[in-house]
């Protein structure tokens, strides 16, 4: 008998011919997140992983780093051992023993055709055995396959069986980096952060453009903040650049030469072209953003219609549907949502007009560009970018500066 951990993928299944390569992308991802740990083995099972480290004191560690691999749908800490029927059952009552519930059911799987009984026989006689070692303890013990206290797994594949009585949720979705590029427009809020998590969970890498401007005397900056959020974010997908781009005097200059019911839609509007020169730089085939629909002024449907107009690239908003208790929520379940409650000063509500335009259109809003020099604008926000390259290896984020010779290859082209 031995411990491992069994990880169960679910959309992978879904891949058809293509299966292989998530399978293997997949893979390539735990063995990256437990670099630096014990391990004997992993190997593919019965359309399931099993890793094996060589001591099992660091199953709990190798678990806390699996939490947030993408592309496992759950995973747990198992017993291994030979699949017999006696053996099994032995191993399922222990466990059950030590947890002691009051109701339990069994639920089994057998992907092994010799093993010479169904799942529902395997259920039924390990749930005899089970009663009578629990009711040895407590009377009142008893089967409840609807509601159970504990259930005890029991999975048999080729040449062994794998034992449970927990499992944890994993990350789900996709593996990393199997799904293309993106450029994330970051700002220190819950959206921005949550936006980009999502779209990682889909297997896109993502690159982080965080726009800045220099504090009031009363808050603090929001380039901590950012950096603090990408740290988080960079273990789902194991590295990162973050773009730091300061936007003080383009703010400025579109105050003094543009209506002011319309600023936050042209803050917006040149954030996104500068966002696009890093995407092409980064080869990344699109932004993302933290809109909700209506959630602000900027985020109406027509002004989100009006932002859009003319942009070369296509723009993700995974937060769309969703409310702010919705955001709120994944917030604190990737680890955000105290860093976002920071206090910091972002740069769009700095000269927040009294009242911002919700039905813009996009012609009115061109008309008010033609007082700027569009490309003079883009191209100082490109000259002033600094970027923070992020990796995660053996369990640890690490930070260093990384020189944008992609973006000035472009931007001196």
């Amino acid at each position: 008998m031995s411990r491992v951990l069994v990880l169960h993928y679910h959309e992978i299944w879904l891949k058809g011919g293509n299966k292989r390569y998530f399978t293997s992308r997949l893979m390539a991802a735990i063995k990256a997140a437990v670099a630096g740990l014990p391990i004997e083995s992993l190997v593919q099972a019965s359309e399931r992983l099993i890793l094996t480290p060589r001591e099992p004191a660091s199953l709990q560690a190798m678990a806390e780093r699996i939490e947030k691999v993408f592309g496992l749908a759950y995973f747990a800490s198992a017993e291994s051992v030979p699949a017999e029927q006696g053996e099994v059952v032995r191993a399922a009552c222990a466990l059950m023993r030590a947890k002691k519930p009051a109701s339990f059911a069994v639920r089994a799987k057998i992907a092994q055709p010799l093993f010479g009984m169904s799942s529902m026989e395997l259920e039924r006689e390990a749930g005899r055995e089970i009663l009578a070692a629990l009711r040895a303890e407590d009377p009142n013990a008893r089967v409840n396959l609807t509601k159970p206290e504990a259930t005890c797994w029991i999975e048999v594949i080729p040449n062994r069986a794998l034992v449970y009585t927990d499992r944890s949720e994993g990350a789900g979705g996709l593996p990393a980096a199997t799904g293309g590029r993106l450029v994330v427009l970051l700002s220190g809020g819950f959206d921005s952060a949550v936006a980009a998590y999502k779209m990682m969970r889909r297997g896109v890498h993502a690159a982080f453009v965080h726009f800045y401007a220099a504090p009031s005397p009363a808050s603090g900056s929001s380039l901590p903040i950012a950096e603090q959020i990408v740290r988080v974010l960079t273990p789902y997908q194991f590295t990162s650049r973050l773009y730091r781009v300061p936007f003080d005097a383009i703010q400025r200059e579109i105050v003094a030469r543009t209506p002011d019911r319309l600023r936050i839609l042209l803050y917006r509007r040149m954030m996104a072209r500068i966002a696009t020169e890093i995407a092409r730089a980064e080869r990344a085939l699109g932004l993302v953003t933290g809109d909700s629909v209506s959630q602000v002024a900027s985020q109406t449907l027509h002004n989100l219609r009006a932002l859009d107009q003319g942009l070369t690239l296509p723009v993700y908003r995974p937060l769309a549907g969703d409310d702010k208790e919705e955001i709120m929520r994944w917030a604190r379940r990737i680890g955000t949502y105290a860093i976002s409650c920071e206090p910091f000063e972002d740069c769009c509500p700095r000269f927040m007009p009294r009242s911002p335009a919700i039905f813009a259109k996009a012609d009115e809003v061109e008309r008010a560009e033609t007082a700027l020099d569009i490309e003079s604008l883009v191209r100082n926000g490109l000259e002033g970018v600094r970027v923070t390259a992020f990796k995660y290896s053996e369990g640890v984020v690490t930070l260093s500066d990384a020189e944008p010779q992609r973006l000035k290859r472009r931007f001196t082209h």
